[in-house]
């Protein structure tokens, strides 16, 4: 087996090797390659292939690190056929989170979720993902119609502080 150096923060790597331990993993090493494994295979799902997908992608990183919240607005920017919504919020006095909402295909959204996952000081990204084409035509533009957008999705790009006020 290949032998592969990996740097990470020190805070990172003691909660690696806690997890290690509490669930019965032989060394660090066996859990990166099954985190790898499932990285790898979570945008390979063939039920997800050629449908109408949408997801939501929430970022949360320092405030202080103000390089991912240009990162962001970079590929809001990169994606706008692909970003069908963004908000930013304050998270107590020190962090921000940046939430997207994205339609597409699984190949569109895989690479937004790669690139913000590559951004130097992210600490979280989670994501989720939905099929909505279960949804007929007529159904969606029902909701369209009810939202009183003419496209069913906002395009609100607020930096609010989590307490209403924008």
């Amino acid at each position: 087996m290949t032998v592969v150096s990996v740097s990470m923060p020190e805070e990172l790597l003691d909660r690696l090797d806690e997890f290690a331990d509490e669930h019965g993993y032989t060394g660090r090493s066996e859990v990166v390659r099954e985190a790898s494994r499932n990285l790898l295979g979570e945008f390979e799902d063939a039920r997800l292939e050629d449908r109408r997908l949408m997801a939501v992608v929430t970022v949360l990183f320092d405030y202080e690190t103000t390089s991912v919240e240009e990162r962001m607005m970079r590929l809001r920017h990169e994606h706008e056929g692909l970003v069908a919504s963004n908000f930013h919020n304050h998270v107590g006095s020190r962090y921000c989170m940046e939430l997207f909402v994205l339609e597409g295909s699984l190949s569109d959204i895989s690479t937004f979720v790669g690139k913000v996952r590559a951004t130097k000081d992210t600490l979280t990204v989670d994501y989720s993902v939905t099929p909505v084409d279960e949804f007929g035509a007529g159904e969606l533009e029902a909701v369209e119609v009810a939202n009183g957008d003419g496209h069913g999705h906002a395009h609100g790009h607020g930096h609010g502080d989590g307490d209403g006020d924008e």
